[in-house]
């Protein structure tokens, strides 16, 4: 069977669109549907409850969008929201938690950099991925502030510098191999952090990985993959839809929506 309905997408903002690069590179023929909640930025500063019902505003905009998967592109979302939402609507959805597995797999030193948002963090479902890995260690780290600059357009500025050498040297001298980004914003930083850290740490993101998973999910679910045919690519944002755009190099249209 054939579907050409799109793979729905949301984030906090645009950090979200690192894991859409992923999913469009992997799925080119399947149509999609972003969602930039940037007027909300930061969840991760938010409550679980607050996440919780902005998760369930944004999964009803992409459904009546006519979405036929969701993936909910946010860390923070994720561990916070994903299960109420299964629980609560019928679509398959997709989540992101920051990819602690194969660094604590491949840890030599068996110390791992986490830079995240307070909202991963602290949440329940971020805690029992740990839980499985006792020999290693965690250094955590919350990204304060890094998720408002990337959404003004500051991802190059020295105030970003700044707080990444702030966040990252601790972690440094903590003998890390291994740093997890687990935020969908943060891989925008990547070629600041290269500069900071050492060539032998390596930097892990969940957008592959993710990517793999919704291409899973649609190949084992009946009529869910689209015919080999041109595809859309949509975004739509509540806020100034030039830093969006900016991120998707131009070469896309972005809807300012009054959601």
């Amino acid at each position: 069977m054939e579907n050409n309905q799109p793979i729905g997408l949301f984030d906090s903002g645009i950090g979200g669109t690192s894991i859409w690069k992923a999913i469009h590179k992997l799925l080119p023929h399947e149509d999609t549907l972003y969602l930039a909640d940037s007027k909300n930025a930061p969840y991760g500063i938010k409550s679980k409850a607050e996440i919780i019902a902005l998760s369930r505003k944004n999964t009803e905009f992409l459904l009546d969008h006519q979405c036929k998967i969701i993936v909910v592109a946010c860390n923070t979302a994720t561990t916070n929201a994903i299960q109420e939402l299964r629980a609560r609507y019928s679509v398959p959805f997709i989540g992101i938690e920051p990819a602690i597995k194969p660094a604590a797999l491949h840890s030599q030193t068996h110390k791992i950099g986490i830079l995240a948002t307070q909202g991963t963090l602290n949440s329940a479902l971020f805690h029992q991925s740990m839980q499985q890995y006792q020999n290693v260690v965690f250094v955590e780290q919350i990204g304060h502030g890094l998720v408002e600059l990337i959404e003004n357009g500051q991802i190059d500025s020295p105030t970003m510098e700044s707080l990444l050498h702030q966040y990252l040297r601790p972690m440094i001298a903590a003998n890390i191999d291994y740093l997890v980004l687990g935020c969908s914003h943060y891989p925008y930083l990547i070629p600041q952090i290269q500069k900071i850290l050492p060539p032998h740490i390596t930097i892990i993101d969940s957008g592959e990985a993710v990517a793999r998973q919704t291409q899973r999910v649609l190949e084992q679910t009946v009529g869910l993959r689209n015919p080999i045919t041109p595809s859309s690519q949509r975004f739509f944002t509540n806020t100034d839809p030039q830093v969006l755009e900016a991120i998707l190099d131009h070469k896309y249209l972005v809807i300012p929506t009054d959601f």
